[in-house]
């Protein structure tokens, strides 16, 4: 798909310190409440190689992280998100956190820079040409941009992974390392059976020039990654870890931990050097001389900087560690990962609308009030004005189960929602379909038994509501429950999930899994008939949702991976951004481009913005 697809974009001049404080009555057109996974606050920290002497670098930021150092120490490079937050460009300082300034700035992502030996240019990360990350590099001085990575023959089968990450300078400057995820398989985890994908990469390098594109280290079924050039040019250092634990290094919720190994390889001859062995997650490994190399332990109780000399370290839970070329000085970043705020602004894409973050599953009623599930708090349920403002919990979930997904019933005078517990508990867990009223009165089950029901939908005549049965058998689907009588009848027996009734109540988009272990958007008929895929991309497609006009939002990882997977925390699929076609599955286009996971959005139009 091509940029000119994307909603007309401009750049942000919002200041950090007023997200949030505008009034949501005066836009253009409205509003996109959108959630997002990803880190709240970012601070970058300096300290002596071994950790020790930290100290705070910039006072007064919000997100600034993958910090690197110019050759002579004097400057470093990082990402922040100063225009907004989801916006990532490149910026460079002194390496006292004086002196900011803006090297890049574009819509797209814009991150993990680093600059050349002799300190004129930068490569980084981009996807502001086609929405896939690419190896940029910026001459700065005269401000010439070229995408190194982004042409036929090194980018691969466009309709597979094909990312470009942490690109790193050779001693001499005529060469760049990075990894990549070319010609690889979406694949999820759990043998392919889980929603979220894991990450197969391997390290390449080219010529500063764009030429001399060449593989320099690959495994089946393992995870290369951040490579790093040894002081002499001789070997290239990175870790190493299965395709598998891809997924449980970003996740720390699972009881699997992952492990990964610091590895080298002489960049002429290929032979290999395993530095460590044993368990941990072994990360942002670096040559400090051409005997000792520098990692960072994620997670865990050795969590911190570590050596492959063994020398003593101090643990502390930060990330994306960098060295100085004289490996005296390290600089890394303490991500912080608090629940935003209701409402609190984030970055627009579309000047039209104002992008704003939520708790989960939003959804308005016809009169114009707000309700969410409070999953930042125990996953009950809660009615607002859009703007926030008096907000009532109409549901307390009591820690019992999770209130999942509300829906309006025309009237506006009762949510449905589901109550139970889902996800790894769906096997062992009932869940039900529930109603309660506007007012918080009335709670009762609309269905029961040892089932998992959730994901409700009223009808826009109110007399039926669509919900998904989950069966590990495949025996769930859709079933459509009649509210007056209580009875149940199919819709669909597959792999189906998060149905959605449409505003004129002709169809219900939803989410199918299909053989292949892949998920697309589907609509059908509520009576059963004309069932039609609407994606068809090998990335998955899902949560799809209506907006008031007909079109249809939904969540895509169709232009993959933005960083090493294993490099997120607390997110399980970073490669999502929101997309917007008509009900037909026409005119698809995309709505945000950030580095973290974007979802569940919701437009409210700007008549039902000032306060009731």
């Amino acid at each position: 798909m091509n940029r000119r697809y994307l909603l007309k974009a401009i750049p942000s001049t919002l200041l950090l310190g007023a997200m949030g404080a505008r009034s949501m009555a005066n836009v253009p057109k409205g509003v996109m409440l959108m959630s997002r996974l990803g880190p709240t606050a970012s601070e970058l920290y300096v300290a002596n190689a071994d950790g020790s002497g930290e100290r705070k670098l910039m006072s007064g930021s919000l997100l600034d992280y993958h910090a690197s150092w110019s050759a002579d120490g004097q400057s470093i490079v990082f990402s922040s998100e100063r225009a907004g937050r989801g916006q990532t460009d490149v910026y460079m300082a002194r390496a006292d956190g004086s002196g900011v300034t803006r090297l890049t700035n574009h819509t797209g992502t814009d991150d993990a820079a680093c600059l050349s030996p002799d300190g004129t240019r930068i490569a980084f990360v981009s996807s502001r040409e086609g929405y896939r990350a690419n190896i940029w590099i910026l001459e700065i001085k005269s401000g010439k941009l070229r995408n190194l990575t982004g042409h036929p023959g090194i980018q691969g089968d466009l309709s597979r992974p094909t990312g470009f990450f942490r690109p790193a300078w050779s001693p001499d400057g005529k060469w760049l390392a990075f990894s990549s995820d070319r010609n690889t398989e979406w694949r999820g985890h759990e043998t392919d059976g889980g929603w979220e994908h894991t990450q197969m990469l391997s390290i390449y390098a080219m010529r500063a020039d764009g030429s001399g594109f060449r593989a320099i280290a690959t495994r089946p079924e393992y995870c290369l990654g951040s490579p790093k050039w040894s002081p002499d040019g001789k070997r290239i250092v990175f870790y190493e870890m299965s395709v598998e634990d891809t997924f449980y290094a970003r996740v720390s919720r699972f009881p699997r931990q992952a492990t990964s190994q610091i590895v080298s390889v002489d960049v002429a001859a290929g032979e290999r050097i395993e530095h460590t062995n044993g368990a941990g997650l072994k990360l942002h490994p670096q040559f400090l001389s051409t005997t000792e190399i520098g990692y960072c332990i994620k997670g865990g109780a050795n969590e911190g900087l570590a050596f492959t000399s063994g020398r003593p370290t101090t643990k502390s839970m930060l990330r994306s560690p960098a060295w100085s070329a004289d490996g005296r000085k390290v600089i890394y970043e303490k991500p912080d990962f608090k629940n935003l705020a209701q409402n609190d602004l984030l970055y627009s894409w579309d000047p039209n609308y104002e992008y704003r973050y939520t708790d989960s599953f939003p959804t308005l009623s016809n009169d114009g009030k707000l309700a969410i599930t409070e999953q930042a708090q125990n996953s009950s349920i809660a009615i607002m004005d859009p703007d926030g403002s008096n907000r009532q919990r109409v549901f307390d979930a009591g820690g019992k189960g999770l209130a999942f997904r509300p829906s309006w019933s025309p009237d506006g005078q009762w949510l449905v929602f589901g109550y139970g517990l889902w996800f790894q508990d769906r096997p062992v867990s009932a869940a039900r379909i529930m109603r309660v009223r506007r007012d918080g009165s009335g709670a009762e089950a609309l269905t029961d038994g040892p089932q998992n029901a959730g994901f409700p939908s009223f009808s826009p005549d109110g007399k039926h509501i669509v919900f998904r049965l989950w069966s590990d058998d495949y025996q769930g689907g859709l079933r459509i429950l009649n509210v007056e009588d209580r009875s149940v009848r199919v819709l669909t027996n597959a792999y189906d999930n998060v149905p959605d009734w449409s505003p004129d109540g002709k169809l219900i988009v939803f989410t199918r899994k299909l053989a292949d272990g892949n998920f697309d958007i589907f609509t059908i008929h509520p009576d059963g008939s004309g069932l039609r895929r609407l994606t068809t991309s090998g990335a998955n497609d899902a949560h799809a949702v209506w907006t008031a006009d007909g079109r249809i939002l939904w969540n895509s990882g169709y232009y993959g991976f933005k960083e090493e997977a294993a490099l997120y925390d607390n997110s399980f699929q970073p490669y999502g951004q929101i997309w917007i076609m008509n009900a037909d599955g026409s005119n698809k286009r995309v709505l945000t481009d950030s580095l973290w996971e974007d979802g569940q959005p919701l437009y409210i139009p700007a008549s039902k913005l000032a306060r009731r």
